[in-house]
């Protein structure tokens, strides 16, 4: 019996996992990616994915069963195809170019059979009304009937060691019972439990379900935080109450703003299907928007009146910023507001240095330092800003020798230590 081959098209945060998982699981997998030199860091071992370490991928590449490519020629034969490649918002609209330019190249090479699943986030209609004419026109085939189409919402959540691509429950669909199987049946074999929904429709909804939730009650919190330190509440120490609440309540905690694509992005796709089909406006996602993206300039305001408490002012000052990217432990800076808040701080005059261990040098904004977490450069500082928390930090470091600490996270302890 020969072995099935699936195409994983994209290999960025979604795609190298699933690719990785899936040459465990015993299939023949290609990797494809536009990026070429993506694809020669990753024929050669390297990983720049933080849940992929170097050996996983080496050993994915030492069974023969995993090969990275550019060329779309090299899917030819494919059983399996999953799509997960980016889906941006361009001024306010969802582009859906890349979703639309994996349709039309691997669509040649469609067969009769085959099964093509797209893990892409986007609004409900996409896997049916995008993908599927471009599969169809491209290979002269139809789904259903000719082969199977569906829709898998990814649902990998970068540097959480608890919640895996294995262990976490994938929402499944099809566009007929037939294609709910074949889609259904592929991702047993590489997770731990799947959930079948009742079409393509549903499951798109259920990822911005998922996504507009954490936007709109991160949301709450912030607003609520910010009114908060007006009315001289800790309100950290309310949020630690309330979680003691075994039940009706969540605890969502303050930040410097949403990053990543999941946040800042996805309920925009919602909001955005809403007034394209309905001519109506999605209030709680505006509103959510609105306020998250407020608080990078909140934040650049409480340094700035921290540094005016000390003796100094924001101009000229030497401020060090404790991580850069979006979320703690990994180094995606996709839309992570710590960028902004540095670029906010340097528009003020502010000297802006920053550690982050993680990040790739080329994604480190213009005009920021990137230095060791020593005490040489604590003491240097003016003000020391926690801004991503990285558990990799000295925090013990950070309160026993900066002069004024302004913490976003809830990480420092001390007297110099001011709280979001």
């Amino acid at each position: 019996m020969s072995v099935e081959k699936l195409v994983v098209i994209g290999q960025g945060y979604v795609g190298l996992p699933l690719a990785m998982r899936a040459v465990e699981a015993g299939l023949d997998v290609v990797g494809l990616d536009v990026d070429s030199d993506r694809v020669k860091r990753l024929a050669s071992g390297d990983s720049f994915v933080e849940d992929i370490p170097a050996d996983r991928l080496g050993r994915a590449l030492g069974s023969g069963r995993y090969r990275p490519s550019t060329a779309y020629a090299d899917a030819e034969g494919f059983d399996i195809c999953v799509i997960t490649v980016p889906t941006p918002l361009r001024d306010g609209t969802p582009d859906l170019s890349f979703v639309e330019q994996a349709g039309v190249n691997i669509g040649p090479y469609v067969r009769p059979g085959c099964t093509v699943i797209l893990e892409s986030t986007t609004y409900p209609g996409t896997t049916e009304e995008l993908l599927r004419p471009l599969l169809e026109s491209a290979s002269g085939l139809h789904s259903p009937g000719d082969f199977h189409l569906g829709y898998s919402p990814e649902r990998i959540d970068p540097g959480n060691r608890t919640w895996r691509l294995e262990n976490t429950p994938k929402v499944v669909s099809g566009m007929d019972a037939v294609a709910l199987a074949r889609v259904d049946g592929f991702y047993r074999r590489l997770v731990e439990r799947t959930v079948p929904v009742d079409s393509t429709r549903v499951a798109e909804l259920t990822k911005l379900i998922e996504n507009t939730f954490r936007q709109v009650n991160i949301a709450l919190i912030n607003e609520l935080t910010m009114l908060s330190h007006h009315l001289d509440i800790d309100v950290w120490q309310a949020i630690e109450a309330a979680e003691t609440k075994p039940f009706g309540f969540m605890p969502f905690r303050p930040g410097p703003g949403v990053g990543g694509h999941c946040l800042p992005i996805d309920p925009c796709y919602l909001s955005w299907q809403v007034k394209r089909r309905l001519g109506r406006q999605f209030r709680f996602i505006e509103l959510a928007n609105d306020v998250n993206h407020e608080m990078p300039e909140h934040v650049a305001q409480r340094i700035m009146n921290g540094l005016n408490r000390t003796g100094h002012t924001v101009s000229g000052a030497r401020l060090l910023l404790l991580g850069l990217a979006y979320k703690k432990n990994t180094g995606d800076m996709r839309d992570s507001p710590a960028v902004d808040v540095a670029r906010r701080l340097q528009a003020l005059g502010a000297d802006v240095r920053a550690v982050e261990p993680y990040a790739e040098p080329h994604q480190i904004p213009g005009g920021v330092l990137v230095v060791e977490l020593t005490e040489r450069e604590i003491s240097a500082a003016d003000a020391v800003v926690v801004v991503t928390d990285h558990d990799d930090f000295d925090y013990d470091l950070v309160a026993r020798h900066a002069r004024y600490v302004f913490d976003t996270r809830n990480r420092c302890a001390g007297e110099v230590v001011e709280r979001l």
